[in-house]
């Protein structure tokens, strides 16, 4: 089993835990391209086998703690939500030492008590994505890490408690619909979303989770209401220019929640109570003999603790 220079195994039940050094990693969505309040910062450029993360990378640390920030549509909002390497964010965020991952998002509300502004930690997703690569295994190393609870409720609650602090309302629990896009969704579609009980409407959370799943990180999704999509009578469409005005308001108080969840955050990752940090323990069903060397080599970072050297 590889570990990490700072970890350490301590017994926890029958089972040991390895307990590392906490790294929070921030994606920042629409209209979050960057993190004020960083300090040593410096860019990494970073490789990956499957390509081209979004954009260099910002490591820094707030309060002590090492946080690594990466913009999802890149520099200047150049890659729309289908054109975006998930595969590759994940993978450099991994290979930076990222334990947690908060995944800051934009969203259409499906509910009339979700108004633009509106704040909401994402307990669930139903994804309707069709044109993106959605798992780092494959032909030559198959695995199935389970996806009922996607996010993991350690996070959840740490992020729940960095609003309450800062003072910043937010709905716990909510399911959001994930689109291919970039087109906003017909009134049809809107109103069948909303048939399904889905609370919010975005683009690019999937595949997102379900690769920090199977890398192992701790995940959790602050979604930022910026509209009612177009189901809603007195707003029947996607206004652009408002849309704006609302993510630069929205950004303001996501930078005040990561700032205040980095500070009290803890210095040492805690497991996770859901596992999503052992998420590949017996996902892997593909035997040794028969796994594919040139795929191993590319999952050295998302799954090298399981794989081994």
């Amino acid at each position: 089993m590889r570990l990490a220079p700072c970890a350490l195994q301590r017994p926890l039940g029958d089972f040991e835990v390895i307990m590392t050094k906490a790294v929070l990693g921030v994606i920042g969505g629409s209209g979050l391209y960057d993190l004020p309040g960083l300090e040593r910062t410096e860019s990494r450029e970073i490789e990956t086998p499957w390509g081209a993360p979004s954009g260099p990378l910002t490591v820094g640390e707030i309060g002590g703690l090492r946080v690594v920030f990466l913009a999802r549509h890149g520099p200047g909002h150049r890659l729309p939500p289908s054109a975006i390497n998930y595969r590759a964010n994940i993978d450099a965020l991994k290979r930076l030492g990222v334990t947690d991952l908060v995944s800051l998002s934009a969203v259409g509300s499906l509910r009339e008590d979700l108004a633009p502004g509106a704040f909401v930690l994402i307990d669930q997703f139903i994804d309707r994505t069709f044109a993106r690569e959605k798992s780092f295994f494959g032909p030559g190393c198959v695995a199935h890490v389970s996806m009922a609870d996607p996010v993991s409720p350690g996070l959840v609650a740490r992020l729940a408690a960095a609003a309450r602090a800062e003072g910043i309302a937010i709905r716990e629990g909510g399911t959001y619909l994930a689109m291919e896009g970039p087109q906003f969704s017909s009134r049809a579609e809107s109103q069948l979303y909303r048939s399904w009980g889905c609370d919010v409407i975005g683009m690019t959370n999937m595949p997102e989770a379900k690769l920090a799943r199977e890398a192992e990180l701790c995940y959790a999704t602050v979604a930022m209401v910026t509209d009612y999509d177009c189901w809603h009578d007195d707003y029947r469409d996607v206004d652009v220019p408002e849309i704006i005005r609302v993510l630069n308001e929205n950004a303001a108080r996501a930078r005040a929640l990561v700032a205040r969840l980095a500070r009290d955050f803890p210095r040492e990752h805690e497991p996770c109570p859901i596992g999503s940090d052992r998420a590949l323990e017996h996902a892997i069903i593909t035997p040794p003999e028969a796994r594919d060397p040139a795929l191993l080599a590319k999952l050295d970072a998302v799954a090298g603790r399981v794989l081994g050297d």
